[in-house]
């Protein structure tokens, strides 16, 4: 019987990576092998690239706006989805946004905000082009 082991396998999307700690690797009989893949925890994961005051103040609005009880924990990777958001729900969550902000936002930028992470580095990314 052969065995190959190896520590560590990246297989690469071109956003997404996979990696594991442990790949096995084995044929039983000639022409069956079998592979065995074990994930490891993801270590670190980047997140919010807004200003977290703003990111604070979206999920306050995302809550107020969904009614969201009270355990469920909303932050920057939330998708308005996840918490039961339609396209009308979205809208809504916009409109309110433009109001706390004081900001404008187009309908085709409105369109490709799918989480409270979006919705934040879109308004900083307005609010500074405002203040210039």
């Amino acid at each position: 019987m052969a065995s190959i082991a190896g520590s560590a396998l990246s297989f690469a999307k071109p956003v997404k990576a996979i990696s594991t700690s442990l790949l096995s690797f084995s044929s039983a009989k000639r022409g069956n092998a079998f592979l065995r893949l074990q994930p490891v925890p993801m270590r670190f994961a980047v997140c919010c690239s807004a200003k977290k005051d703003t990111v604070d103040k979206v999920c306050e609005i995302v809550r107020k706006q969904l009614a969201v009880p009270e355990g469920t924990d909303v932050a920057g990777a939330t998708k308005f989805s996840d918490l039961g958001a339609d396209s009308l729900d979205t809208v809504e969550i916009v409109m309110g946004l433009e109001e706390e902000f004081g900001i404008s936002v187009e309908e085709s930028s409105a369109q490709a905000i799918a989480t409270v992470e979006d919705a934040a580095t879109l308004i900083d990314q307005l609010v500074s082009a405002k203040s210039t």
